[in-house]
């Protein structure tokens, strides 16, 4: 779930070792999110059953899909951070904000009018999807505006919104009359429409991405901070939300739409206490996810990256191309795969994709892995290739790939 604002030209900074753990993290996430889009695209899961659901899912879908929660929330905190580094390079905040406003505006053209195709295969305008890239256009449109506050109310504003949004989960879209559209975007997953028979599908609500997304932002002067300094609060931070999460979770009063219960089995019911709500994130999937999220940041916060982690920093420098690349990629992969097993594919090209799903896809995780790992394979010299050219220029339409 990439930016325009991700990628950070660090190639010839003497600082360059303070930045690696973040691509490192950003592009490890990336490629969790391109299996989760194998599963899409490879899988019938989302048409049959839901593998977050443990009441529907087996052991290794409800894994496969969780695994991937981690990508959205890493990606929208450290588009924060990113925004807060190129600040602290001396630029004017006017200057940082103008450019996170086209940013943000361009993600979200981008989202409806291109994106969408890649999901689709079709031109089929009728459907609107509001993605997680929909979603990070918007937070970095509103972050435009939060970096004005004193550092003090920014840190206060995400907290509350971080926090407390789930206080809001009892009012409904139709409580609201004229203004159900508005609360859909900012607080419900659901379906709106807009004009002439559009449809909207929120996916990604805004509330409280905004809020993240400003919370990586005041965080962001920690990456310029005595590595051991930095590296201990990391690690600090990542135990407390940890911590937190298993508490709160434990509760089971607040921080999340559906409690957990006890099921047949004690994995099961374990399994239940991680199945956290995604749209809108709940207090408890943001601590289940940034915990561990801050935890490994501390962990590859070291002088030098590991060779065998290079791949995924990569990925981590540009991964707006990636995100751009992976979809059609995998989209043609599935059409291609499906036309040679049942001479066509028509539940590929459809709003969205799904209807008329052949059934024997659906516990088909060999196929789902083996897309995803080919992709994988197949956009790695691309991504090596640009990130390569975007460390030698430095166009001002290169901010916004």
């Amino acid at each position: 779930m990439p930016n325009a604002s991700e990628t950070i030209d660090v190639s010839s900074s003497p600082r360059r070792s303070r930045l690696d753990n973040i691509d490192v993290l950003r592009g490890l996430v990336m490629i969790i999110m391109a299996l989760d889009h194998s599963r899409d695209f490879f899988s019938n899961s989302h048409a049959y059953f839901d593998p977050i659901d443990v009441t529907q899912t087996n052991v290794a879908f409800f894994l496969t899909r969780w695994i991937t929660n981690f990508c959205a929330p890493v990606f929208c905190f450290l588009a924060g951070v990113g925004a807060s580094f190129s600040a602290s390079r001396g630029k004017a905040k006017t200057t940082v904000a103008w450019l996170l406003f086209t940013r943000g505006l361009w993600l979200v053209f981008l989202e409806l009018a291109i994106i969408r195709v890649a999901w689709y295969f079709n031109f089929d305008y009728t459907l609107l999807k509001a993605g997680v890239i929909w979603c990070l256009g918007w937070s970095m449109v509103a972050l435009a505006g939060l970096i004005f506050l004193p550092r003090w109310l920014l840190i206060s504003f995400s907290v509350v919104m971080l926090a407390g949004h789930n206080l809001l989960d009892g009012i409904k879209p139709s409580d609201l009359g004229s203004f159900s559209g508005l609360w859909t975007i900012l607080h419900v997953k659901g379906t709106i429409q807009l004009f002439d028979g559009v449809r909207l599908l929120v996916v990604y609500p805004l509330i409280p991405w905004i809020g993240l997304m400003s919370a990586g932002y005041a965080c962001g002067p920690i990456v310029k901070w005595d590595p051991d300094k930095r590296r201990k609060l990391l690690f600090i931070t990542g135990m407390t939300l940890t911590i937190g999460f298993v508490l709160l979770r434990w509760i089971n009063v607040y921080g999340d739409l559906k409690p957990w219960t006890e099921q047949s089995s004690s994995l099961f019911t374990f399994l239940d206490f991680l199945a956290c709500g995604k749209y809108p994130p709940s207090v408890s999937y943001l601590l289940m996810t940034m915990g561990p999220a801050f935890l490994l940041l501390a962990l590859l916060d070291r002088p030098e990256t590991p060779g065998w982690l290079t791949p995924a920093k990569i990925f981590g420098r540009v991964p707006f191309l990636f995100y751009v690349l992976h979809l059609p990629l995998l989209h043609v992969m599935a059409v291609v795969w499906s036309t040679w097993k049942y001479g066509d594919a028509p539940w590929l090209f459809t709003n969205p994709p799904g209807a008329a799903w052949p059934y024997d896809f659906q516990f088909d995780l060999l196929l789902t892995y083996s897309g995803w790992a080919v992709a994988v394979l197949v956009l790695y010299p691309v991504c090596r290739w640009f990130a390569d050219y975007k460390a030698k220029h430095k166009d001002w339409w290169l901010s916004y790939l």
